[in-house]
């Protein structure tokens, strides 16, 4: 299987954070499944700690790629074919990550690992409850 996390599912696995349910946790520590970073998770972590939010995920966003190699996760770029998708997607929500996110997972055929339903209405499939 191949996953997508949500950039709040990142935050939580570096900060360990007790929101992060222990089903998702033993699946990103597991290394059976192909765990995918996007950039737009890049993009939104990197305005929040410059907005002075997340003052811990500093030593993440300064080393964001090797951040996430060291955890064994893969990098997903965005391209042309996601930014469109996410673009003429109908509904809600308006939130242009989330749209991204979802572009991604479904052009790619991934599952995204996510507390966040807004992401299933936009029509990919999400995780949680592992």
């Amino acid at each position: 299987m191949r996953y997508l996390i949500d950039t709040h599912v990142l935050i939580w696995w570096w900060d360990v954070h007790p929101s992060l349910s222990d089903g998702v946790r033993a699946l990103l520590e597991s290394r059976r499944a192909e765990i995918f970073v996007s950039a737009v998770s890049g993009i939104e972590l990197g305005i929040k700690v410059r907005l002075g939010k997340l003052p811990q995920m500093v030593p993440f966003i300064s080393n964001f790629g090797s951040a996430i190699e060291a955890d064994g996760f893969h990098h997903l770029g965005i391209d042309y074919e996601h930014a469109v998708r996410a673009g003429l997607m109908p509904g809600d929500p308006r939130d242009p990550f989330d749209r991204l996110l979802a572009a991604q997972a479904l052009i790619e055929e991934m599952t995204v690992v996510t507390r966040d339903p807004a992401l299933a209405a936009l029509g990919c499939e999400v995780l949680w409850n592992v």
